[in-house]
């Protein structure tokens, strides 16, 4: 099985992310507290961001984790939004059409995958 470019460098971005939160990195727990969210919440942010990494790796699986993060990127984006993070706000923004090109140029896996239900 052959891993997409575009998945390994989605899978870097979302391990090297998530593994930040589930560490409680300074920078982390300082940025959810100023955005007033729980600090439950980065963890489980986390945990999310390195399932959707491992998920990018894992062929016919990576249009749906794809599609999961850009989910997760549209709260990112949304919270650069409101708080004002206009540096942060471009890098998720790049982040997000990534995923959402990942997860585009999936499509027909992610497709078979929902009709086998």
């Amino acid at each position: 099985m052959k891993i997409k470019p575009l998945s390994a460098l989605l899978a870097l971005v979302f391990l090297a992310s998530g593994g930040a939160k589930l560490a409680g990195l300074e920078f982390e727990v300082a940025a959810f507290a100023r955005w007033g969210y729980p600090s439950w919440f980065m963890y489980f942010t986390g945990v999310v961001e390195v399932a959707g990494g491992i998920g990018l790796l894992i062929g016919r699986v990576a249009a749906l984790a794809a599609a999961s993060m850009v989910l997760v990127m549209i709260g990112a984006v949304t919270t650069h939004v409101i708080h004002a993070e206009w540096g942060t706000l471009m890098v998720a923004t790049v982040i997000l059409v990534l995923a959402i090109l990942r997860a585009w140029l999936g499509r027909n896996d992610l497709f078979a995958l929902l009709q086998r239900r």
